[in-house]
């Protein structure tokens, strides 16, 4: 079945960190966000195609994590819709007034204690003049620093049980799930969920800590595959922790690297080479466990620390 498209799209995450001014200049000098304003012990930071007022609102914190993924629905009416489902169901908390750049805002839960915001009222950014781009349907001009990173992609969530959440963001948000893992017992380890045509916004992947509400990583987008490639030596030059990639994953097709930010959190540099899914009637594809014991496209395994490392961490 083809999504509602009462989401849009991924609007921005808010992530912890321990170590907020070493995180603030991974996001910035080494991934290449361009910073566009500061509240309290929170600053927000753009990817230079993103058309919103932020992709990432970082905050210190004691401790690592994700505290909020916001979600920007299609209309007003869009969200209402989606408010109604969410109430009726138990999961709504409420509404609060919007934060930096977008309107009132909708707060919610997932089964896993994961916490979304929904909204439609956003400012589009307005660069100032050194940021104007030389097209005028670029958002702003390409910051030519770091990795230069085009956009925020999505989200992959640890969840103490897959198919709940899966469930949810079907149900309540309107999306469908493209890929799937399932084990031999029938358990759903993994799913990956879409709102519109890309092929994946959110992800849920079993945590095998057992913990709720935790984050596996934050994706940003690349023009190219090569630029993965080049990002890793920039990693490399500037003591970035690399776990693992680049390679290509078999699931989704997606070029990867995932690497360490200075406060402990996943991020993935992924290149989805152009992979949308146009059909309506897409039919989920679902993986064995067997399938997935080959590891990933070009037979590279899957690391260990990709079931447990999580954050916030666990004892």
């Amino acid at each position: 079945m083809a999504p509602s498209h009462d989401i849009a799209h991924v609007g921005h995450v808010e992530l912890l960190t321990p170590e907020p001014e070493k995180s603030l200049w991974f996001f910035t000098e080494i991934m290449g966000l361009t910073e566009n304003g500061r509240d309290g012990d929170s600053v927000y930071l753009r990817t230079w195609d993103d058309y919103e007022h932020h992709s990432l609102k970082l905050t210190a914190h004691s401790t690592s994590g994700i505290r909020r993924t916001a979600l920007r629905a299609s209309s007003q009416e869009a969200l209402d819709r989606r408010v109604k489902a969410l109430d009726a169901a138990g999961r709504g908390i409420g509404w609060i007034d919007g934060d930096a750049g977008i309107g009132p805002t909708y707060l919610a839960t997932d089964p896993d204690g994961h916490e979304f915001e929904l909204y439609w009222e956003s400012e589009w950014y307005q660069p100032p003049e050194e940021l104007r781009p030389a097209l005028k349907n670029q958002a702003q001009a390409y910051p030519g620093r770091g990795v230069s990173v085009r956009r925020l992609d999505h989200v992959n969530f640890l969840a103490a049980q897959v198919e709940p959440n899966g469930d949810f963001v079907r149900d309540l948000l309107g999306g469908e799930a493209t890929e799937q893992i399932r084990l031999d017992t029938g358990k759903i380890a993994a799913q990956w969920l879409h709102f519109g045509n890309k092929s994946y916004d959110l992800v849920y992947t079993e945590d095998w800590t057992g913990s709720n509400g935790r984050l596996h990583h934050i994706a940003f987008a690349t023009d190219t595959r090569e630029d993965i490639l080049r990002a890793a030596d920039i990693f490399l030059e500037n003591d970035v922790f690399i776990e693992t990639g680049p390679h290509k994953h078999a699931i989704q097709q997606t070029f990867f690297l995932y690497v360490y930010e200075p406060g402990g959190n996943r991020i993935e540099l992924c290149n989805p080479v152009a992979r949308l899914i146009l059909a309506p009637d897409w039919k989920t594809i679902t993986w064995t466990q067997a399938e997935r014991a080959k590891g990933q496209a070009w037979g590279l395994k899957t690391i260990e620390s990709f079931h447990t490392h999580g954050t916030p961490p666990v004892e």
